[in-house]
């Protein structure tokens, strides 16, 4: 039987995550998931890729506000749930420009103090609906300022394989799942065409393809050369390190550790099938 072992959020895009034992489901994913996004002079997304201090900055959410903890210094900001200004801008995450409200220049300032580079920080409304890649995900669907998709699904047998190749074993935190489940074949997640949690309908939809992030220290901002190395001798395809499923859904909720992943399809195309090493 699988089950959700893990679930967590990122409040604000790249920066760390929260650990939940219930999970709200909405239209665009996980209650406050990368509702937030810190944006450059260009209006443009930052995240760990360029800038591994954002590691640094934890995050933690009440029903009154987001805060955000710097562990180089212990400073903190608390962040309104609902932005204090009213303006908002065109910005960018990858290919796709969507709306973002501006939140507090204040704020701005103490994440340009804490990154040292010009910083500012957007919320998305909900009157943004950003969509998710039609090539891959039902028409309609949308998501936050996740890189393309509401949730991703990671199996912790996939994560016990992984160790076991690596000298020194890695945390979930460097894949950054919003789903995380027990009981599972290694890597069975690739295959998972639709399946239900409490009611709610999710449906896999495209492999998560891993860039350098994976490689980044989550407690202290280091990089190095795994996993990735080992990663590319047995989950590569087509230039690419696979590890994770995207996934999208139908319906809203809540879902919690504890309940059951009941599997109602699985994939049989070679876009899901990484050959076995």
């Amino acid at each position: 039987m699988l089950r959700i072992s893990e679930l967590y959020i990122y409040p604000v895009k790249s920066l760390g995550g929260i650990k939940l034992d219930n999970a709200v489901i909405t239209d665009r994913g996980i209650k406050h998931d990368r509702r937030w996004m810190l944006i450059d002079s260009d209006n443009r997304f930052i995240s760990q890729r360029e800038c591994s201090k954002m590691a640094l900055l934890k995050t933690h959410i009440t029903d009154e506000c987001l805060t955000v903890t710097n562990t180089s210094n212990n400073s903190s900001v608390n962040i309104p749930l609902a932005p204090v200004k009213k303006e908002v801008i065109q910005v960018t995450i990858w290919d796709d420009t969507c709306t973002g409200q501006l939140v507090d220049n204040d704020i701005d300032a103490w994440f340009t103090d804490a990154l040292g580079r010009d910083i500012r920080l957007v919320y998305m409304p909900d009157s943004t609906a950003r969509f998710t890649e039609p090539a891959y995900a039902p028409e309609g669907s949308i998501t936050s300022f996740s890189d393309a998709y509401p949730f991703l699904l990671i199996g912790q047998s996939s994560l016990d394989d992984l160790n076991k190749r690596l000298n020194s074993q890695l945390p979930i935190n460097r894949f950054r799942p919003n789903i995380v489940f027990t009981g599972g074949a290694p890597f069975q997640e690739d295959m998972m065409d639709s399946f239900t949690i409490n009611n709610i309908a999710f449906n896999g939809v495209k492999l998560c393809a891993r860039c350098v992030m994976i490689t980044i220290n989550q407690a202290d901002a280091s990089i190095g050369k795994e996993p990735t190395k080992t990663l590319a001798s047995y989950r590569a395809k087509n230039n690419k390190i696979y590890f994770g499923q995207n996934l999208v859904h139908s319906g809203s909720g809540t879902i919690s550790v504890g309940d059951e992943l009941s599997v109602l399809s699985t994939h049989n195309d070679d876009r899901f099938i990484i050959p076995i090493k």
